[in-house]
């Protein structure tokens, strides 16, 4: 019998109560693992009000009482990451190793969280004015909601949760149908570490359960990761609602190699950062762009060999590179893209379409492909594939180097590699891209930096963890104080100043 995964609701498992469901596949296998449960309007509603009512009371709790919650937390979750981690790689497809990093980024945030005590800290001026005092605090929203995406079913969930309830909001997640059950069990987990009912919720379901968590007035805040379409979908509704909502779309991220950087370093690099995961990150490199045809051809030289002996293999197969894409759908759709790159001119150098995985012929695999004299003009350029594909685009110079992911629609990462210190300064300044790496392939901030990017990449001004987070999951209250003793008498009829 199929199994079926519920919601967690009240400090408990509860099984759904639409009728719907959804299928979880393997994508080692291309067959269904289990089903779960799809949230209807009146379920979703239900949950909002139960994190209402608990919120009060968990906001009341000092910061330094909540923070023990994550401390607990963190001890229960790192005796479990191993077994997290392979839940995590049977239903999304990445190898047990990366799912395992997957996990240990996202408890970084919560090591973070537990400073909230800090964190949360405002500030004072004595004297602002004759007898006067001044100070701010900062206080939660209430009910908040976090979307998460199928790409990091533990790290992005925690980026979530972790800053919202240590403030002292209650959340609720809605993470992806596609792989829910570590999400889940992250939920049992803060609930056994001691966070009361109501406070983390996980309600599993579509498009009715979002727009549910972003139109109903009781929830102040939504946090998003996803598809630029959707992200900008939520963020608008978000603001007709009258809600705070930080979004993160998609994204296209370059690696621009100098004619001085380590090819040596550069395609270890350029391998890790553009096809693990079977590329299915938002931070993957998805553009190299060699600077000067020497540089092109030396790197091309490199770097076809290396793609070519990518080791491919289910999740459980410690010797994989890679694993198996997350559905059917998201397979058919890199194809695609690969015939639609080879239409419009590229030299598809790798061309790994019609890889077979041994075994395993019915799963979600795909070789590696890499892309040539790809230009600024090709779809395969503009659009996010989400897949092992890499694209190399030829830059006559830095100049036009520094362009090409200034210019592109998506300002999510960039890094370049080089030994010119110079050329490193004055492209982290210039580069229109939120997230710059200098001989850092994937340059994702630790957990007390913020993340975000800009353009169509992120819809917010206020970014994922870090000081960011704080900001954006409280509400800022200034207090402005004066006391009686020696005080005058009589009305003032001006609007008070430092004079």
């Amino acid at each position: 019998m199929t199994a079926e995964i519920g919601h967690f609701i009240g400090g408990k498992t509860v099984s759904g109560q639409s009728g719907r469901f959804g299928d979880i596949f393997d994508p080692n296998l291309g067959t269904v693992q289990a089903k779960v449960a799809l949230a209807s309007k009146a379920e979703v509603e239900a949950v909002i009000a139960n994190a209402e009512a608990a919120q009060v009371e968990w906001a009341a709790q000092n910061p330094q009482r909540r923070a023990r919650v994550f401390f607990k937390f963190l001890e229960l979750a790192e005796k479990e990451k191993p077994e997290l981690a392979k839940l995590l790689s049977k239903e999304h497809g990445k190898t047990v190793p990366d799912a395992m990093g997957d996990v240990q980024r996202g408890l970084e945030v919560v090591e973070f969280a537990c400073g909230i005590p800090h964190l949360l800290k405002g500030e004072f001026t004595d004297g602002a004015g004759p007898g006067i005092d001044m100070y701010s605090m900062r206080q939660p929203l209430g009910v908040v909601a976090g979307i998460t995406p199928f790409n990091f079913p533990a790290m992005i969930p925690m980026w979530k949760f972790a800053p919202a309830i240590a403030c002292g909001n209650a959340m609720i997640l809605k993470p992806s149908e596609r792989d829910p059950s570590v999400p889940m069990r992250l939920a049992e987990l803060m609930f056994e570490a001691g966070l009361p009912e109501g406070i983390l919720n996980v309600v599993n379901g579509d498009k009715e359960a979002v727009d549910t968590l972003l139109t109903d007035p009781r929830v102040k805040g939504v946090g998003f990761v996803g598809s630029s379409a959707i992200a900008q979908y939520i963020y608008s509704t978000c603001a007709a609602n009258g809600k705070r909502a930080q979004c993160f779309g998609g994204a296209k991220n370059h690696m621009i190699v100098m004619p001085d950087a380590d090819l040596d370093q550069t395609v270890d690099a350029l391998i890790g950062a553009g096809y693990g995961s079977a590329g299915e990150r938002c931070m993957a490199i998805s553009v190299a762009v060699p600077v000067g045809e020497g540089t092109a051809n030396a790197l091309m030289e490199k770097l076809v060999p290396r793609v070519e002996s990518l080791k491919i293999g289910p999740s459980h197969d410690p010797e994989a590179d890679y694993g198996p894409l997350v559905t059917r759908q998201a397979l058919d759709r890199v194809r695609g893209y690969v015939d639609l790159g080879v239409k419009e001119g590229a030299d598809l150098v790798v061309d790994g379409r019609d890889f077979v995985m041994q075994g395993y012929e019915d799963g979600y695999f795909m070789g590696g492909c890499l892309f040539d004299k790809v230009t600024p003009d090709m779809q395969i350029y503009k659009d996010e594939i989400f897949g092992p594909v890499l694209s190399v685009v030829r830059a006559h110079d830095y100049d036009e180097a520094l362009s090409l992911p200034s210019t592109h629609e998506y300002g999510n990462g960039v890094a370049i590699f080089t030994r010119d210190g110079d050329a490193a300064r004055d492209f982290a300044s210039k580069v229109n891209v939120g997230m710059v790496g200098i001989n850092v392939p994937i340059p994702v901030p630790l957990a007390y930096h913020t993340f975000g990017g800009w353009k169509a990449s992120g819809f917010n001004d206020l970014n994922q963890h870090g000081p960011d987070s704080i900001r954006f999951y409280t509400r800022t209250k200034t207090v402005t104080s004066r006391w009686p003793s020696g005080v005058k008498e009589g009305a003032e009829f001006v609007i008070p100043t430092m004079s």
